[in-house]
């Protein structure tokens, strides 16, 4: 998180990408939270049958409670953007006994 006092001018932000890394797709999220962090894992949902799902995770990530709700402003408001370009989003309703994503 960066932090400015008001006569100071923004920094410069430079990204880098490392070695490992690389981008997937993902369908489900799931979370497990703590004192100390979030812990967000991301994987692909597979359907094979009504009883039959699997859930394939690929990727963890830590992230602490602060970048948390960093995240979740950011989504909400991005979220709020591609609604009001695309239209509202539509959830599933979830069956009984269906997992949670």
């Amino acid at each position: 998180m960066l932090f400015m006092t008001p006569t100071q001018p923004p920094p410069k932000i430079h990204l880098t990408n490392t070695n490992d890394y690389r981008e997937s797709y993902a369908n489900s999220v799931q979370v497990r939270v703590n004192l100390w962090d979030f812990f967000l894992m991301f994987g692909t949902v597979n359907q094979t049958a009504p009883d039959n799902v699997q859930i394939h995770n690929f990727q963890g990530v830590y992230i602490s409670p602060q970048q948390a709700k960093a995240l979740s402003n950011v989504l909400t408001q991005n979220l709020s953007q591609y609604e009001a370009t695309f239209g509202e989003i539509r959830l599933e309703p979830r069956t009984t006994g269906s997992p949670i994503q």
